[in-house]
Formats: structure tokens, C-alpha cells, sequence
């Protein structure tokens, strides 16, 4: 593998891809652009939503595949319903209840159709470093608030980048058999227990709420709770999102 290079490359214009992949010939592209703005994907964000989820993931795969270049793309969770009362495998039909999640998924099927030797990795609850997530929505609530209320019906696995991003490179490095792998940290959470994990060494008060009092503009999942078994059955090792929630508040404390 050669030198990582990370580029700033507007992936919907399709001449601009091709021709930056023509030029570098990588030989593995981690492709995590993505538009996340879920309620906004709703209306206002409808375009653009489609235009980087699915043309611009057409582009990076179809691209990968001229370069003969192995891909490894990220997906979601919100390609499912919710609905299943079990664990979500990677073989379990899909059926995306938003405007983002149907165009994540129909990002994942311009992966497959471009034939490149492929990776897609769906996860869920981002938070790291960089970007709006939850740790960093809830440490700026309770630096003014005394009281939070927090979701508490909606069951899910969060997920550190570091995890993430380990995950897709060791899935180059093992040569793991391409296809679909969902990825998060190990055991399960909601909203509610994810905030109270965050805010555990403050006096801020978390109370738990329905979904239905705390109103979004998109669907989200009640459960989606995903397999990490084919994830595992490659030989990597998942942390809890507990263990992985307080090594990225130690790396924040260290800035």
C-alpha cells in the first residue's frame, strides 16, 4: 500500500473524480464523505442529500473501479426500519424509513453495480474528534442547562471513528471477503444511557423522554441494533462504547 494521501475533491463532479483517480492510481480508497444531515435531507437538503450519498458515491466506486483500486465505503444504520426485535446481520432486508437512509442505500447499490472490489461498512452513532455529534452536543448543553431530557426508546450501538476507521483498515489489511460488515462499538445503548455515560461526572440531571415528546422532522429507528458477528469473525477486536466513550474524553482532555 502506498502513502496515505488525503485530498480535498469535490466527489460529485464525476470529470474531477476521474481525472484525480487517473492521475494518483491509489490502490485502496476509504471513501467517508457523506452528507449526515438527516432532518435537513428531509426537504432544504433533499438535493444535495442525493447528489453526495448516491451520485457522489457512483462517482468514488465507478472511479475505484477504473483505477483497479479496493474501496471501502461507510454506510448507515438508517437502511433499516427499526423494526426487528433481534440483531440486524448483513443479510437482513433492507428497508430505509428516511430520505437519508434511502439514499445511503442506494449508495451501497452503486458500489455493488460498479463491479470494484468493495467493502461497505454500515454503522451507527458516529462520534469522534471532528464534526457535530452527540458527545459534543451533549458537553455544550450542560455547560448551560442543569437539566437535560433525552430519548429513550431508541436502542442502538455508538460508534467511536478510532473504531471505525481501524475497522476499515484492517478489513484491507486480513484481505477480508468483500461485501457488506456492520460496525459499531460492542454492546447496546439508548440515547438516554449514551448521555448519562457523557455527562456521568456532572451534576447535570438527565431525565429520560419518549420519542414522541422530543418530535424530529425524519424517521429514526427505534432498534437498530446491528450484528457485529461478521465484523468479529474477522478477528477484530471491539471495545464497548463505554471503553471507547472514555478513551476519546481522555484524548479531549489531553488537548
Amino acid at each position: 500500500m502506498r502513502t496515505l494521501l488525503q485530498l480535498q475533491l469535490d466527489i460529485t463532479d464525476r470529470t474531477a473524480v476521474m481525472a484525480v483517480f487517473a492521475a494518483e492510481q491509489p490502490d485502496v480508497v476509504l471513501h467517508a464523505a457523506a452528507y449526515t444531515k438527516v432532518d435537513q435531507a428531509e426537504d432544504e437538503g433533499r438535493s444535495i442529500n442525493w447528489e453526495v450519498n448516491v451520485v457522489g458515491t457512483k462517482n468514488i466506486a465507478d472511479a475505484a473501479k477504473q483505477a483497479g483500486a479496493k474501496l471501502v465505503a461507510v454506510s448507515t444504520d438508517y437502511v433499516f426500519d427499526g423494526l426487528n426485535v433481534n440483531e440486524y446481520t448483513e443479510t437482513n432486508a433492507v428497508n430505509p424509513q428516511n430520505a437519508y437512509g434511502r439514499a445511503k442505500l442506494a449508495g451501497e447499490f452503486a458500489v455493488t453495480e460498479s463491479g470494484a472490489d468493495a467493502y461497505i461498512v454500515r454503522t451507527s452513532w458516529v462520534f469522534g474528534e471532528f464534526g457535530n455529534n452527540f458527545v459534543y452536543t451533549m458537553q455544550r448543553l450542560a455547560a448551560s442547562h442543569p437539566k437535560l431530557t433525552v430519548v429513550n426508546d431508541q436502542l442502538g450501538r455508538p460508534t467511536w471513528t478510532r473504531t471505525l476507521a481501524e475497522f476499515m483498515l484492517h478489513l484491507v489489511a486480513v484481505e477480508a471477503e468483500y461485501g457488506i460488515y456492520h460496525l459499531s462499538n460492542d454492546e447496546t445503548a439508548t440515547w438516554f444511557d449514551f448521555a448519562k455515560e457523557i455527562l456521568k461526572d456532572t451534576a447535570v440531571e438527565v431525565t429520560p423522554v419518549t420519542s414522541a415528546e422530543f418530535p424530529q422532522k425524519a424517521y429514526r429507528p427505534k432498534h437498530s441494533v446491528m450484528s457485529l458477528a461478521k465484523a468479529k469473525a474477522t478477528g477484530f477486536v471491539i471495545p464497548s462504547w463505554q471503553e471507547a466513550l472514555h478513551q476519546f474524553q481522555m484524548t479531549l482532555t489531553k488537548k
